[in-house]
């Protein structure tokens, strides 16, 4: 390579290169999605976004002969750091050549940028969080990605392996079938008729008369019942109302559940529509008439993601999660899903992979997250 150049994006041109190098890096994948563009310039830090109220984030630019070969996030999650008591960094929203050298000045960027912030590892993929977009794909490159999961071409391991990252857990992402429903294994039905017997369970779909309070609600168990998860953050207040207002258009109430215990909510699932191949179509535009696209097209949608099976703790390990997923199929059936992907899993959490393993649920795709210590 003749000249490389690598520079921290400060202006308005070198901003729209770096949003817009995704399209001519997979402009012959058939598996890429397109992401979507309003919401990829708000968690890059371009637009207001309120993660970025306890973060601080820089984006560099590779220029190999004179033209976009690669982009880099570097990312202070002071609210990870505060949590964990760490002085780690993160990086995100990579996108390179296959070339080692331009990964390697993206990487020496970040690094000396983090390390001038006391940053004394490093952590990513994360886009910006594990709240939002994360990991690295290693292993299901035949198939498009869900609705808010990433992709990536295989050699991107490579680069970030030969830089020196190395594992440090990996996401799991299991494919299901209606298919698969009469082969279930019949020890499950007695776990979710005993977590029915011992709690007295009601359960129900959310509320479409109070659908942003009711979002609120799913995002508040969402936040409680991960609080001992690897590397989980919760959502600070902001993030709550932004997303909230995010997902109002886009969640199906009749792929909600909630469940309750003397009228205390303590349980939660939500699935969104993989509205992937309608985004592709749209180019990742919602504007001026994507979003009624979007929403137009939801019937024609055949599959979904399970994003969220969230239990508070003092009722985990008892069956709820599967009584959720058991009160969520005759709706998901009537809607007319035939495919759902549950995603992601963490490799760590055991209880949720080998429940999903008995149910016959196939291991899909993996997402890993490198460490590096500065």
């Amino acid at each position: 390579m003749s000249t490389l150049i690598v520079k921290p994006v400060t202006n308005r041109r070198e901003k729209k290169q770096f949003l817009h190098l995704p399209w001519s890096l997979y402009r012959d994948d058939p598996n890429w999605i397109p992401p979507l563009r309003m919401n990829q310039k708000e968690l890059v830090g371009y637009a207001r976004h309120p993660f970025y109220d306890n973060a601080e984030g820089q984006t560099f630019l590779a220029i190999a002969d004179g033209k976009p070969a690669g982009r880099l996030l570097a990312l202070v999650n002071r609210a990870h750091n505060e949590r964990y008591r760490e002085n780690r960094g993160f990086f995100g929203f990579f996108e390179c050549i296959e070339d080692q050298e331009v990964a390697n000045g993206l990487f020496d960027a970040a690094r000396e940028w983090l390390a001038e912030r006391g940053m004394q590892s490093i952590r990513g993929p994360a886009n910006p969080s594990l709240n939002y977009e994360c990991g690295l794909l290693v292993d299901g490159f035949d198939s498009p990605p869900t609705f808010m999961m990433t992709y990536n071409p295989p050699f991107y391991a490579d680069l970030i392996e030969g830089y020196g990252f190395r594992k440090v857990e990996d996401m799991y992402a299991f494919y299901g079938h209606v298919d698969m429903i009469d082969t279930l294994d019949s020890k499950l039905r007695y776990i979710i008729e005993g977590a029915k017997e011992r709690f007295d369970v009601k359960m129900r779909t959310l509320n479409k008369r109070r659908f942003r309070e009711e979002v609120r609600m799913f995002l508040d168990i969402y936040n409680r019942s991960l609080l001992g998860t690897w590397g989980f953050v919760p959502l600070a207040a902001g993030e709550i109302e932004h997303m909230s207002a995010s997902l109002r258009w886009l969640i199906i109430p009749e792929l909600t559940t909630v469940a309750e215990v003397e009228g205390k909510q303590v349980a939660a699932v939500f699935g969104l529509l993989d509205y992937n191949h309608v985004i592709r179509q749209m180019d990742g535009r919602l504007f001026p008439l994507g979003f009624l696209t979007l929403l137009s097209k939801r019937r024609t949608i055949p599959k979904a993601r399970i994003m969220a099976a969230n239990v508070l703790p003092e009722f985990q390990k008892w069956g709820l999660g599967l009584l959720l997923l058991d009160e969520l199929l005759p709706y998901s059936l009537k809607w007319g899903l035939r495919e759902v992907e549950f995603s992601w899993v963490l490799e760590s959490n055991h209880l949720s992979r080998s429940s999903l393993e008995r149910g016959g649920a196939i291991l899909q795709k993996t997402y890993r997250m490198y460490d590096i210590e500065l």
